[in-house]
C-alpha cells in the first residue's frame, strides 16, 4: 500500500526546540511521516530512545557536515526543517573553523541536497535562524523588526555562522524557503545551565521569549497544508508577544526571588549581547498560528520539572550557592575573570571601560532597575516598504543602498530573487538579492561580520548608525 503522508525531515531533534518538534509531529502520524537526523555518538540519548521504542520517527543516522546522509533525509522529503546547528554556549568554546562546518557547511548541504535529490521548485524549507543576528539592542534601539541591520556582538562567532547559514537559504534558488529566527526560548532543563555566558546578559536588556512548547508547535504548524502562499521568502521573528516581553531582571527574579541574595549586580555584562523586543512578531502568529504558552505560563510550569534539590538549596543557603556562581564569574570567560586577568578587549566588548564597571554599584540597594519604552519605535529601512518586494523598481534598490552609505550598482533587475551587485560603503562589491539586503537585513558580507569594522562603518552608514552607539551597544 502506498503511503500517503507527508514526509517531514528534521535536523536537530535531540535540541530543545527539536524534541518539542518531535513530539508535536509525530502526534500527527495519521498525516505526517517524521523522519531525523541523529549523530550516531547520541544512539543513547533519551530522546533517540524514545524515538526508536515508540516508532515516533526514521532515523538517519548522520550529521550536518556528511552530503550523503543529508541527502538520505532530503530524498522523498516535502518538508525540510533545519532546526539543528551548533548553539551558544558550546559553539563559543569549539574551534571556529568546527562552528562553521557545521552551521553553514550544513545550510550548504541541506540546500545542495533539495536541489539535488528534492525538488527546489515543491519542497519546503523551514531555516531557524537567531535574534544573535542583530546582536546587542539595549535602550533606546531595544525595539526591533526583520529588516533591521545585521550586527554581530563581538567574539560570537555562532552568530557570524547563523547569517552566513541564513544568506545561503535565502539566496538558494528554493522557491518555499522562510528564514524563522528564534529569540530566547525557555525550556523545562534550564535550571541546568551553568556557564559563564549566564554574566554576559545585561540585567536592563530586554528579551521577547519563546518557549520550547510553543516553537514545537511552530515545527509542526509549519507542516500544513494551509499555509498562506505570503508567508514563503520571508524574515520572521519568533516571540511569544507582548506577555513575554520583559526585561532581563524581571526575568531573573522570576525564576529566582531572592536572586539578590545569591548574586551582584557587577557580574554581569551591560552590554554586547543580544535580545530585543520584536514589533513585528504578531505577523508571524497571524500566518502561522502557533502561542499556546505565554512566558508566565511558563515560570507557573517550571518548578515541576525540577528536582526538590534544585529548588530548595538556593532559599535554604544563599551564600553558599552565591559563593559557587561567583567562581563561575571567575572562571574563564567569567565577568570577573576579564578585569582579574586584565582582559582589556573583553573589558571593552561587554562594559565600555574598567571605569564604566567599577561605577556599577555592588549592592543591590544603589542598582537602577530600568523599564524602557513598551511604545514600538521602528528604524528606518531608507525605502518604502509599503511597496511589495514584487513591485520593487531599479530606484528602491539604489535608495536601500544610498541610506547604508552604499551603491546599487545594478542598471536593471530581474526581481526580489536575482542577485545583483552592490558595493558598500567601504568599498567592496558583492551580489546580493535585493530581498536578503532589504527585507533581511542583511549588508556587505565583509564589513558586516567584522564587528571591530563597526565604529567606522556607522560613521559612512546611516543605516547601520541606527543600532551602533554607546547606549545601544
Amino acid at each position: 500500500m502506498t503511503d500517503s503522508r507527508k514526509t517531514i525531515f528534521l535536523t536537530g531533534a535531540t535540541g530543545n526546540m527539536g524534541r518539542e518538534a518531535v513530539k508535536r509531529i509525530a502526534a500527527r502520524s495519521d498525516t505526517l511521516r517524521l523522519r531525523v537526523l541523529v549523530r550516531p555518538e547520541e544512539k543513547a540519548h533519551p530522546i533517540v530512545r524514545e524515538i526508536s521504542q515508540k516508532g515516533l520517527a526514521d532515523i538517519v543516522w548522520g550529521d550536518l557536515t556528511d552530503a550523503a546522509s543529508i541527502r538520505q533525509g532530503v530524498q522523498g522529503a516535502d518538508v525540510v526543517l533545519h532546526v539543528g546547528a551548533l548553539v551558544s554556549p558550546l559553539a563559543d568554546r569549539l574551534p571556529p573553523e568546527v562552528v562553521t562546518k557545521v552551521n553553514v557547511g550544513g545550510a550548504r548541504n541541506i540546500v545542495d541536497a533539495i536541489h539535488a535529490v528534492g525538488d527546489p521548485a515543491t519542497t519546503r524549507l523551514v531555516y531557524i535562524g537567531t535574534v544573535a543576528e542583530t546582536g546587542s539592542r539595549n535602550a533606546p534601539v531595544h525595539w526591533g523588526r526583520c529588516g533591521d541591520p545585521i550586527k554581530i556582538s563581538a567574539y560570537d562567532h555562532y552568530a557570524v555562522t547563523k547569517t552566513q547559514a541564513e544568506a545561503i537559504v535565502a539566496q538558494s534558488g528554493i522557491t518555499h524557503w522562510v528564514s524563522l529566527r528564534q529569540s530566547g526560548m525557555a525550556h523545562y532543563d534550564m535550571w541546568k545551565i551553568f556557564d559563564p555566558i549566564m554574566f554576559h546578559n545585561p540585567l536592563n536588556g530586554v528579551f521577547e521569549w519563546s518557549t520550547a512548547n510553543d516553537s514545537g508547535r511552530l515545527m509542526a504548524a509549519m507542516c500544513g497544508d494551509d499555509l498562506p502562499p505570503e508567508l514563503w521568502r520571508g524574515f520572521y521573528n519568533i516571540g511569544g508577544g507582548a506577555t513575554s516581553r520583559v526585561v532581563n531582571h524581571e526575568f531573573m527574579a522570576a525564576q529566582m526571588s531572592n536572586y539578590q541574595k545569591v548574586l551582584k549586580p557587577h557580574w554581569f555584562a551591560t552590554r554586547n549581547f543580544h535580545g530585543q523586543w520584536y514589533a513585528d512578531s504578531d505577523r508571524l502568529e497571524a500566518l502561522v498560528p502557533f502561542r499556546e504558552q505565554s512566558l508566565w505560563d511558563y515560570f507557573k510550569e517550571a518548578p515541576k520539572h525540577m528536582p526538590w534539590i534544585a529548588r530548595t538549596v538556593p532559599k535554604l543557603l544563599p551564600g553558599a550557592v552565591g559563593k559557587r556562581i561567583e567562581k563561575l564569574a571567575m572562571a574563564p570567560d567569567g565577568s570577573l575573570h576579564w578585569f582579574a586577568h586584565d582582559n582589556e578587549a573583553k573589558i571593552k566588548a561587554y562594559f565600555g571601560s574598567r571605569a564604566a564597571w567599577e561605577a556599577i554599584p555592588r549592592d543591590w540597594d544603589q542598582f537602577i532597575f530600568t523599564q524602557p519604552s513598551r511604545t514600538p519605535a521602528l528604524l528606518d529601512h531608507g525605502y518604502d516598504e509599503s511597496r511589495s518586494p514584487d513591485d520593487w523598481r531599479i530606484d528602491d534598490l539604489r535608495q536601500a543602498a544610498e541610506f547604508r552609505g552604499a551603491r546599487c550598482l545594478a542598471t536593471s533587475f530581474d526581481g526580489p530573487d536575482a542577485p545583483v551587485e552592490w558595493q558598500s560603503s567601504a568599498g567592496h562589491r558583492f551580489m546580493m538579492t535585493p530581498r536578503l539586503y532589504m527585507q533581511g537585513g542583511h549588508w556587505c558580507p565583509t564589513t558586516m561580520m567584522a564587528p571591530t569594522s563597526y565604529d567606522a562603518e556607522a560613521v559612512r552608514n546611516p543605516f547601520f548608525a541606527q543600532v551602533w552607539s554607546d547606549a545601544a551597544g
